[in-house]
């Protein structure tokens, strides 16, 4: 028998070349073998494997690997199962790994956020949600989805009406990433959802996104739960967020008594995740510090509020974004007699609240795109500890 990481090398698994997501299967169908899930992925497992015929014996006996020599290993008792889609680098499964449950199920499209989720997880997310058909998707009790934020068009409705046919919430998010989610909340019917994104998804294209959103989750049955929450209130950052929060109705009737989170100020500053001797390619070239006090100023005339953020020591920081790999400029460390510097991605994901022993494999360009568009994770936590207990009631 083998460790992960010695498996992982004999048999060729490099989530950045999986096109038709065989290597998805292989690390899916290893972590499912002893729950009954394993169904799902073994066929495309197998067929994979007979490239490597040594292994094949102990894979049908279960037993090719003994040690899951990997940071965030899946609990081996878990209380629930969640399936962790448009997963980035596996935020929001760490927090609910956390809390108790069991990931049968991940998909992610961006390559390189794949690398580190394998590099934590030992897992290959299968890829682009949209070419998965539903009925392949493992039964589970949790669907977790950070998605993206798109406009809905009412073009098919409006030929719909036109034809006298008739059409619900969930036709009209046809052609949009949501969608996905839907069809998939429609086909298995897990007994909870968490939904999180941008706080502007509220507003967005004049509160229609949501209302469409929020009508189709109540069209499929689901009581809905949506609150705004900050993550400063975890880690020193201000990221304001939207988690949308359903439960099936048929399950618990609307008695599920569920609350959010109570916000509680940290004690945490923005010194407290510094590395402490951070290298000096972090500082800013005059060049470029020169650039972005011009540019603060000239805004600063026309009476915008664009430029620079000279981070408070004692304080907390602005949002990290996704493009923070360009200049860095929303979140800048002062330094004395010095240019001030970018956070180091180490302390990126310590902003997100992820604990030291999380493995950054890729570039510093990417590492920063992939915390930027991260979560808060120990907020993410809260949350799931609360849908914990609103379930445990039933």
């Amino acid at each position: 028998m083998y460790s992960y990481s010695e498996i992982r090398e004999q048999i060729d698994i490099e989530p950045i070349k999986d096109p038709d997501n065989m290597q998805a299967y292989v690390t899916h169908y290893l972590h499912n073998m002893h729950n009954g899930i394993s169904d799902y992925f073994e066929e495309p497992a197998i067929k994979y494997l007979e490239k490597y015929p040594d292994k094949l014996p102990l894979v049908k006996q279960g037993k090719l690997i003994d040690n899951w020599d990997i940071p965030f290993p899946s609990p081996n008792n878990p209380k629930f199962k969640f399936i962790d889609l448009f997963a980035g680098i596996g935020g929001i499964r760490l927090a609910y790994q956390n809390a108790g449950g069991k990931c049968v199920f991940s998909s992610e499209y961006n390559k390189f956020a794949k690398i580190t989720y394998e590099a934590n997880f030992g897992e290959v997310p299968f890829g682009d949600i949209t070419r998965i058909d539903e009925k392949d998707i493992p039964d589970h009790d949790v669907l977790l989805a950070g998605f993206p934020c798109q406009p809905f068009s009412i073009a098919g409705v409006s030929k719909k009406n036109s034809l006298g046919k008739k059409h619900g919430f969930l036709d009209e998010t046809q052609g949009t990433l949501f969608f996905d989610i839907a069809r998939i909340l429609k086909e298995k019917r897990p007994g909870v959802f968490m939904l999180e994104n941008v706080k502007n998804l509220l507003t967005h294209d004049k509160g229609r996104t949501f209302e469409v959103i929020y009508n189709a989750l109540d069209e499929l049955g689901y009581s809905v739960h949506f609150r705004i929450l900050d993550g400063k209130y975890y880690v020193p950052q201000h990221r304001e967020r939207i988690f949308i929060v359903g439960f099936d109705i048929n399950k618990f009737n609307g008695k599920e008594n569920f609350q959010f989170p109570d916000s509680t100020a940290t004690t945490n500053t923005i010194k407290d995740i510094l590395e402490s001797n951070p290298d000096s390619k972090y500082t800013l070239s005059d060049k470029l510090w020169n650039y972005l006090q011009g540019y603060a100023i000239k805004h600063k005339k026309k009476g915008n509020g664009f430029g620079f953020g000279l981070t408070e020591m004692n304080g907390i920081s602005r949002t990290l974004s996704a493009r923070y790999y360009k200049d860095g400029s929303e979140i800048l460390i002062p330094q004395p007699n010095m240019n001030p510097r970018k956070l180091t991605p180490r302390e990126c994901a310590r902003l997100q609240g992820f604990p030291d022993n999380f493995r950054i494999p890729v570039s510093d360009n990417q590492a920063y795109r992939q915390f930027g568009n991260s979560v808060v994770m120990p907020l993410m936590y809260a949350v799931a500890k609360q849908i914990i207990k609103s379930v445990s009631r039933f």
